[in-house]
């Protein structure tokens, strides 16, 4: 008997993998449609909402479509933007500057999105949907070239691969159709954009790192609605990125800082660059005296209309960040994701058939939308000014600019130690917590079994001790945000340890370790962060 003879199997009409804003609202709007037609959605944290972060101020109109009565009953973090500024930040003092025409929020949410995909969860299931959290996809079932399913990862997985007491073997969860809504480099979608040759003839797709505290200031601080933006100090002017303060009710803020994983300085921490930022003097005072309250990181997907896949393959699609539909200038994706969850659940229908929704997809309102901007991202790969001036001309034209702009996969741009210019970063003491990355750690909340296979795949350590220390100094040792990779010496000599434990699934490592060396699969189901209000 087979592996696949033995596991015991669950057959549903859909499947969809990610219980995040696109996933969920696929699986509503197909219950809406066609009631008969059933859907389980699996998602690998622990409960839903729990590794979902995003800022987020959202566009609320796909959210009326969906569920037009949610005013009367929001999700428990919800504040209406009242306030845009945007700052050009220097190290000791700030310039305000117009706010781009893309990111004037009148209108618009702010909200936790992780909270929303938990108030959006019961919502599906009052429908029918089943919605299963703590179940980790770890493999797509394929046959004669068509997704027939997923394959749920084992529990009870010893490190050394034996079985534990409490073993239980995953289920194979057979479907009609397969929804991929992992969110940013999903693994699943990774695997199956490789094997269907879904980027053929695209751009090599970007990303971002965001990272992301709330914390609980002083009464009379946060003032509800009101969102900052800004660039400038502490990245240099050649490295993509700037910041946000979102500030919500109960004297709480969300703040974060994001930067392009497109950089060049091998020797550059985006965690340390958040940590400076947060100590500028138009911030600091913003929080002394305050508490945080939660804390995460997570990859972004950047790359925009030259970098979407193909979204459908045989019995499967995908749709949300998985595709790739982040309206960068904007800094917004989760309408994009509502939109497109809806079009698939749409064009899906009763036959529950994937052809022709890359088509549809790229007629929609979400295409046309990313297509206005396709060359905004691409101009900052030249460095802050030109990009700033380019994004000022993309906008005037809507993106019908006689050129399209082009770019290198992320982990192909890192310079070589000694080739590469430093530049002066012009860093300050910090005194604001955490006081280092593990203890940033600890505000997510992150927790997984020491005892289980390690979930994230180096294929040549030798490369870490060698070549990668000798031409950039292992990376992987400063842009993980958790401390995951360490070099260490011992006895044995110096080696690559990796601390599977203080994962927090953000994926940077997949995506920028220059050798593309380094695999993240899902851990065992439930594992990882455990984000309140992200």
């Amino acid at each position: 008997m087979s592996d696949a003879d033995a596991r015991e199997v669950m057959e549903f009409d859909v499947v969809v993998v990610g219980a995040g804003p696109a996933g969920l609202a696929f699986a509503i709007r197909l219950k809406q449609l066609k009631p008969e037609v059933s859907v389980c959605v699996i998602e690998k944290a622990a409960a839903v909402g729990a590794q979902i972060l995003s800022g987020a101020v959202i566009e609320p109109g796909p959210l009326d479509a969906l569920l037009p009565g949610w005013h009367d009953a929001p999700p428990p973090i919800c504040v209406p933007a009242t306030r845009d500024e945007f700052w050009m930040l220097s190290k000791a003092g700030r310039t305000k500057l117009p706010t781009p025409p893309q990111m004037h929020n009148a209108g618009n949410f702010i909200v936790s999105l992780g909270a929303m995909c938990a108030w959006l969860a019961p919502q599906a299931e009052a429908l029918g949907v089943e919605v299963y959290a703590g179940f980790a996809a770890a493999d797509t079932l394929i046959e004669n070239g068509t997704v027939v399913g997923v394959r749920i990862g084992d529990m009870g997985v010893a490190k050394d691969g034996s079985h534990k007491p409490g073993y239980t073997q995953g289920v194979d969860i057979r479907a009609k159709l397969t929804v991929l809504a992992e969110g940013a480099r999903g693994s699943l979608t990774k695997q199956l954009i490789k094997q269907f040759k879904l980027d053929a003839d695209r751009q090599p797709q970007s990303y971002s790192i965001g990272i992301k505290e709330l914390w609980q200031v002083k009464p009379g601080v946060a003032q509800p609605g009101t969102i900052v933006h800004t660039l400038g100090w502490p990245l240099d002017n050649a490295t993509y990125g700037g910041s946000f303060m979102y500030h919500l009710d109960g004297d709480r803020i969300a703040l974060g800082f994001v930067c392009g994983l497109d950089y060049h300085d091998p020797l550059f921490e985006p965690y340390e660059a958040f940590q400076q930022w947060k100590h500028h003097p138009s911030v600091k005072p913003v929080l002394e005296n305050g508490t945080i309250l939660s804390a995460g990181a997570r990859a972004i997907v950047t790359g925009g209309y030259q970098a979407l896949p193909k979204v459908e393959m045989p019995g499967a699609l995908l749709i949300g960040d998985t595709a790739g539909l982040l309206n960068v200038p904007k800094i917004k994706g989760v309408h994009q994701a509502i939109r497109s969850g809806m079009l698939a659940a749409e064009h899906a229908g009763s036959a529950l058939d994937a052809a022709g929704f890359d088509a549809k997809l790229r007629a929609s309102p979400a295409m046309a939308e990313l297509k206005k901007v396709r060359n905004i991202k691409g101009g900052f790969k030249r460095g802050k000014w030109f990009g700033l001036l380019n994004a000022g001309w993309e906008t005037v034209t809507a993106g019908h600019s006689p050129w399209t702009l082009k770019g290198k996969p992320d982990w192909a741009t890192l310079d070589r130690v000694g080739a590469h210019e430093r530049p002066r970063r012009d860093y300050v003491q910090r005194t604001l917590p955490p006081r280092d990355r593990l203890a940033g750690v600890y505000f997510a909340a992150t927790s997984h079994d020491e005892d289980q296979p390690v979930h994230l795949h180096v294929a040549d350590t030798n490369l870490c001790i060698d070549r990668c220390a000798k031409e950039y100094a292992n990376p992987c040792t400063r842009f993980c945000p958790a401390a995951v990779y360490e070099m260490v010496e011992d006895a044995g000599g110096r080696r690559l340890q990796i601390n599977a434990a203080n994962c927090v699934h953000c994926k940077t490592c997949d995506i920028k370790d220059p050798y593309e060396n380094i695999n993240w699969v899902t851990p065992e189901g439930g594992s990882g962060p455990n984000y309140q209000n992200l």
